[in-house]
């Protein structure tokens, strides 16, 4: 196996953890929401933040650097256009994610605080939820267009 072949196969392993760990984050999270309560949606918020650390934090700093080795590889540049395109939208991504993640750790906290004092949640952890949602969308959307940017390199 080449250098070239085994930082392409890490960088692929990367995008694959990354929309991975998205789409279980996503969906957990919104299954605990859906159940109402409070007791599960902190255990099942106190594992997702601790998912987006372990697995999505690692994976969003190495893609990059995967990502500007196999250019330096490939001789790709950033007069090709994809490139240049999505690290746009990989910012993007990161807006929309970095506050997900304290949103994350907030809702955990309400909805533990709920449980242990065996009151509803808060309205603040319906605010913050719809605010997740309204971010997952764009973030997630950029990570899939950048998925398809990799495998087409349409200019």
């Amino acid at each position: 196996m080449t250098l070239y072949f085994l930082i392409k196969y890490l960088h692929v392993l990367g995008a694959i953890v990354i929309l991975g760990t998205g789409s279980g984050i996503a969906f957990f999270m919104l299954m605990a929401h859906r159940s109402g309560n409070a007791d599960f949606i902190a255990r099942t918020a106190s594992t997702v933040v601790f998912a987006d650390m372990l697995f999505t934090l690692t994976a969003v700093i190495l893609q990059p650097v995967s990502g500007g080795l196999l250019m330096t590889l490939s001789s790709t540049t950033f007069a090709e256009g994809w490139p240049v395109l999505s690290l746009a939208l990989y910012a993007v991504a990161g807006l929309f994610w970095i506050p997900v993640v304290f949103m994350q750790i907030e809702m955990r906290d309400l909805a533990k605080a709920a449980a242990m004092s065996g009151q509803p949640l808060p309205p603040r952890y319906f605010t913050l939820f719809r605010r997740w949602v309204g971010c997952g969308f764009p973030g997630f959307g950029s990570v899939i267009v950048i998925l398809w940017l990799m495998i087409a390199k349409p200019f």
